[in-house]
């Protein structure tokens, strides 16, 4: 591992300068950060060592992007299902509707979805990781991959206190009570165990053993949880100072559950996580398709971040978020790529141009959010959300050398017309050559250096294997369930909530 990395002769993405025809410039590297940027370094570096030069000539340096709302949890069942509603698609791919797995493939699908984020540029990614039933071994399995690929990880552990069951709107009453127990949501109350107790030890036990891994904490989505578990929580991100990440409105189905079980808050989630103190700067609202222009006000007025995550909300047939009314308020919005199960990518530039071009068909009105506008939201914006910002998202002097090298020689940038709107626009992830993480080359060639590609494809063939005969087995039960989820599903729909995020007529 190179103490110091001179990067030479390459364009330098700059959100603050040219972000069409970035300015070429080098950058030296020391240690982990970002120690000098300029024209002909490697002529004024006097006497200081360069352990590496790379060559970036004809390629552009971009900030490494951060994936602010992800799971790892089902990135072994990517391309398994087609488009389905959200409530449907949750007993399909999460955990708490399969058996325990084993520890071999938690290690195994963990990797995948690190190098397929470091294969697109993506350097930070907050993993909002169910592990049910709970198991301490399976986290330190999560954080130990981590450790070893190299990649900047914002590590929660999803919780909630509240059975699934009892909270989407018409499965009680639609679902025939034999089928009961196998309704669940995203995870399910731990048996035995206080999900916050357990997440305070694992934290308290492990939160400085890995370089790159810092925590956050993960309430599953409002309405699964108690006041109490809130409370707690916010105390607990206060004392600790860490970030927290929750689900809010991410389909109708969920919008509608907070007009039934909360009405002492209006119907409104986010009346319902203020009484708790939860809003502010450390807390992120992931999705957020479903929110009343009041909710927006509050959320802006409180700091509250949001995430949006457009690939996956299209392909569970959850709506279109208010992308531009959050940034017409102000208020600070990442991008997350989400589960590989319903997004089917780790692909920040899938993300960065369905998040542009949803604007453009839900808002027919110019404006924003420029390409310029999504570079931040996938870099700046995200590292806010993690409480990164000055750490990461930018090339600037004292920041962390989190960085990508793309070239410019790909048909995609052939006219070179703009490097914003071509990353965002044209771009695909092909193009990105080189990773650099906490000044670490963890990707070279694009191929991945701090582990074996290849030995890690036959280690999920192998996990695989059980993986499709649970597989078979759920979604034989699933279908057995369809009828009353799809009654449930357009009871849903038909209720009135106060607004719509489709688009047309239907």
């Amino acid at each position: 591992m190179a103490n110091s990395i001179l990067i030479r002769g390459g364009r330098v993405y700059d959100h603050d300068g040219d972000p069409h025809q970035p300015a070429i410039a080098d950058i030296f590297i020391e240690d982990s950060r970002i120690a000098r940027i300029g024209p002909n370094l490697g002529d004024s570096l006097g006497n200081l060592t360069v352990d590496r030069t790379i060559d970036a000539r004809n390629k552009m340096v971009v900030p490494g992007f951060v994936n602010a709302h992800y799971h790892s949890h089902d990135t072994l069942l990517k391309g398994c299902f087609e488009t389905i509603p959200l409530e449907m698609w949750l007993l399909n791919a999460l955990p708490p509707s399969w058996p325990k797995r084993s520890t071999e493939e938690v290690r195994a699908r963990t990797l995948i979805g690190a190098v397929e984020c470091i294969h697109s540029g993506i350097t930070t990614i907050q993993d909002m990781l169910t592990i049910f039933p709970f198991d301490p071994e399976h986290v330190d399995t999560a954080l130990d991959a981590y450790d070893e690929v190299g990649l900047r990880t914002v590590f929660a552990l999803q919780i909630g206190n509240q059975r699934g069951l009892d909270r989407v709107p018409f499965w009680k009453e639609v679902v025939p009570e034999d089928k009961h127990h196998y309704l669940s949501a995203s995870v399910e109350p731990f048996a035995g165990v206080d999900p916050l107790d357990a997440v305070e030890s694992e934290f308290l036990r492990a939160h400085d053993s890995r370089h790159l891994v810092t925590w956050g904490f993960a309430p599953t989505s409002p309405e699964y949880c108690t006041p109490d578990l809130l409370e707690r929580l916010a105390d607990m991100s206060a004392r600790h100072g860490l970030p927290i990440y929750t689900h809010i409105y991410e389909s109708k189905s969920m919008a509608l559950a907070g007009r039934m079980f909360m009405p002492e808050h209006d119907g409104s989630q986010v009346k319902y996580l203020r009484s708790t103190g939860m809003l502010g700067p450390r807390l992120s609202l992931a999705h957020s398709v479903w929110m009343l222009p009041e909710e927006i006000e509050i959320i802006a007025e409180t700091g509250t971040n949001v995430v949006c995550n457009p690939v996956g909300n299209l392909k569970t047939k959850s709506g279109v978020p208010p992308i531009r009314e959050y940034l017409d308020a102000g208020v600070n919005v990442g991008i997350g790529c989400d589960n590989s199960s319903c997004s089917d990518a780790q692909n920040m530039f899938q993300a960065m141009k369905m998040f542009a071009s949803l604007t453009a068909v839900s808002d027919p009105e110019p404006g924003a959010p420029l390409a310029t506008d999504v570079m931040r939201c996938a870099t700046i914006n995200g590292a806010k959300t993690a409480g990164l910002d000055g750490e990461v998202g930018e090339i600037k002097v004292g920041y962390k050398a989190d960085l990508s090298i793309v070239d410019l020689n790909s048909p995609c940038f052939v006219p070179f017309n703009s490097a914003a709107r071509q990353l965002v626009f044209t771009e695909s992830g092909q193009d990105v050559e080189t990773v650099i993480i906490d000044g670490r080359v963890v990707m070279e060639d694009r191929r991945v250096t701090t582990i074996n590609e290849l030995e890690l494809k036959d280690a999920i063939e192998v996990v695989m294997e059980v993986v499709r005969t649970d597989l078979a087995a759920v979604m034989a039960r699933s279908d057995e369930l369809e009828p009353y989820l799809r009654e449930a599903w357009r009871r849903s729909m038909a209720a009135d909530i106060g607004l719509n995020r489709f688009i047309g007529n239907h």
